[in-house]
């Protein structure tokens, strides 16, 4: 069998060769190394310990199991199970669907991923940046930060449900485009047309893609890199003009500043005092005045610019031009997506917002600074001179909402009076110190990495006072006590601190206080990211669980050259280490343990999980 770097490189390496049609996929589906190497990828995460409707979870996991996917995938006998629909809560009230697949088609569904990945990523829009390899919402924002200045316009774009309504006759008519393989199309209809049970009651989809799906998200940019290529190619026609014209108010006052210098140094040994004191109060109110003004004419009908950014089906546009400019893009997007994906673009939501005020876009307000504020700076040669601070630039804005929204979510505030005022988390009291002081750590940085590019990320301060006192009266309730004595008593330095035992000793963890200064860095990071080509990393050697599986040797018994099963736990702080077993796997700090298959050694797995095993 190929390895399937080998396979996935080869794909890639085609991918940004847009006419190419890739032939003979199915065959990939034959690999029992693919499937090994997506178990490796997604064995770690604690929703494959949830049951699909099969009533498997990923315990279990073994090379048989594999091969008899591998035999249904072959007569094509293999059937998706109904994905089991469960309902959480949403941030702002209500709830959404949330879809749970068998985990035996999270593999199949892996595969596909990486097939799929490899052979569209070279062939996508660098605007687009939702769920693709090293990309992210700090990449799109920095995309924006990079090309939108100067922007006059903003257009808001928002797709109603576009998860839940993407047509499936138009997803295959855009993925026959480079896929001349029926099997492999045939295996994508499958996921899309498996329905989902509700209630135990089985219901057919229609439209959208697979929920919970891990195809999900490349299919969504398969589908919408047709809006990307539209847009671009709009985009072509649309732009107008190298540069702006000259702004003719700021050259009239430039040509009279550079007349009075010329007069000043030209004629400086045979002028008065009086005279050249006089000239150089021209030259500093005409510089004065000059800097106030823009060096290009802002309403050039000449000069125009669109600029474009996506992040899944949320996206962006900026307009240099005038409303009627972004009021025609806005009609002709409409009606593109409605004839050419048969989705619907809100109206209500699609806004036009012009560019000094906010638009929104991946949780930031987006706007166009207009300060004329003036700053001191120095060139090369360590010359200083006077430029404005950052008119026409892009600024990105954290909304109060974003942290007063998280505080409301988590219930570490509510509202007395007209006030907020931080409370306690009940369902936190029952966890240790340090488990409650971590969580509040985690949520605050969590807010400040995500709005660190903000030029207002420093009003994070205000969240974390919020969340200070919340953290002191969980602790007062959890100990019946007061925040005051709480304050004392975990008072070290003036800094709140937790004490915990370790195997190295004992340990201590205070409360957050690195601070909330905005970070330029990560921008310069992304954008480095952001020039890296779009090949796939090399994965190196299997990783250990890979390894243990393939030995054929029991982790527990010792017996080899045997069928082996793997088992797994959701959290290893689950395990309370009264078994032998649990015992071993605190030790080895792994969730998984190779045991012998049912029907085969000391049928170790079996045994687990009636109790025997000790």
């Amino acid at each position: 069998m190929r390895d399937p770097q080998v396979v996935l490189d080869n794909l890639a390496s085609k991918s940004v060769e847009v006419t190419y049609i890739y032939e003979r996929l199915y065959r990939n589906f034959y690999n029992p190394e693919f499937y090994l190497r997506a178990y490796a990828k997604v064995y770690a995460k604690e929703g494959n310990m949830t049951k699909g409707v099969d009533g498997k979870t990923i315990d279990g996991m073994s090379l048989d199991r594999i091969i008899k996917l591998i035999n249904k995938l072959k007569d094509e006998s293999y059937q998706p199970m109904p994905v089991r629909r469960t309902y959480i809560p949403k941030k702002k009230g209500g709830t959404r669907p949330l879809g749970i697949p068998s985990f035996d088609d999270k593999l199949v569904q892996a595969v596909v991923k990486e097939l799929l990945e490899s052979m569209y990523e070279g062939n996508f829009a660098d605007e687009s940046h939702g769920y693709r390899p090293r990309r992210s919402c700090h990449t799109a924002l920095t995309h924006i930060v990079d090309r939108f200045n100067g922007t006059k316009w903003f257009i808001e774009g928002d797709i109603k449900g576009f998860f839940d309504n993407i047509d499936h006759h138009i997803l295959i008519g855009i993925l026959r485009k480079k896929i001349n393989d029926e099997k492999f199309i045939r295996l994508i209809w499958k996921f899309l047309r498996a329905g989902y049970l509700e209630e135990w009651k089985f219901n057919n989809t229609y439209s959208g893609t697979p929920q919970g799906g891990i195809i999900s998200p490349i299919l969504g940019n398969i589908y919408l890199n047709e809006l990307d290529q539209y847009i671009l190619k709009f985009k072509e026609k649309f732009d107008k003009g190298k540069a702006r014209s000259p702004n003719k108010a700021y050259e009239v006052i430039r040509s009279r500043e550079n007349y009075f210098k010329q007069k000043l140094n030209g004629k400086y040994g045979t002028l008065k005092e009086s005279e050249k004191e006089s000239l150089i109060k021209k030259i500093k109110d005409n510089k004065k005045l000059r800097v106030t003004l823009p060096s290009k004419d802002q309403m050039d009908f000449h000069y125009k610019r669109l600029q474009y950014v996506r992040y899944a089906d949320d996206f962006l546009i900026g307009v240099i031009g005038s409303k009627k400019d972004a009021q025609r893009i806005k009609e002709e997007l409409t009606m593109f997506i409605i004839d050419e994906l048969k989705l619907e673009l809100s109206q209500e939501k699609t806004l036009i917002t012009h560019g000094t005020n906010k638009a929104k876009f991946l949780g930031y307000e987006v706007c166009i600074s207009t300060t004329d504020n003036l700053k001191k700076v120095e060139n090369k040669y360590g010359k200083r001179y006077t430029m404005r601070n950052s008119t026409g630039k892009v600024r990105l804005e954290m909304p109060k909402d974003a942290w007063v929204g998280k505080l409301v979510q988590i219930n570490a505030i509510q509202m007395d009076g007209k006030f907020w005022k931080a409370v306690h988390r009940p369902y936190l009291t029952n966890l240790d110190d340090l488990e409650i002081l971590s969580t509040y750590n985690a949520q605050i940085k969590g807010m400040y990495e995500y709005y660190k590019l903000a030029i207002n990320c420093s009003g994070l301060n205000k969240f974390k006072y919020f969340m200070e006192y919340s953290m002191y009266k969980t602790f007062a309730n959890k100990y019946k006590s007061s925040i005051g004595k709480i304050k004392n008593q975990y008072n070290k330095n003036g800094v709140f601190t937790v004490n915990y035992q370790t195997k190295k000793g004992l340990r201590e963890r205070t409360f957050y206080s690195e601070g909330f200064q905005r970070d330029t860095s990560i921008i310069h990071k992304q954008r480095m990211v952001d020039l890296e080509p779009n090949t796939h990393q090399y994965v190196s050697a299997r990783t250990s669980l890979i390894s243990r599986l393939a030995a054929s040797v029991c982790d527990w018994c010792g017996t080899t050259d045997i069928p082996l099963e793997i088992h797994h736990v959701r959290k290893l702080k689950d395990l309370k280490g009264r078994k032998s077993w649990e015992r071993a796997m605190i030790a080895r700090n792994r969730k998984t343990m190779a045991l012998c298959a049912n029907g085969h050694g000391n049928e170790c797995h079996k045994k687990l999980h009636a109790g025997l095993l000790d």
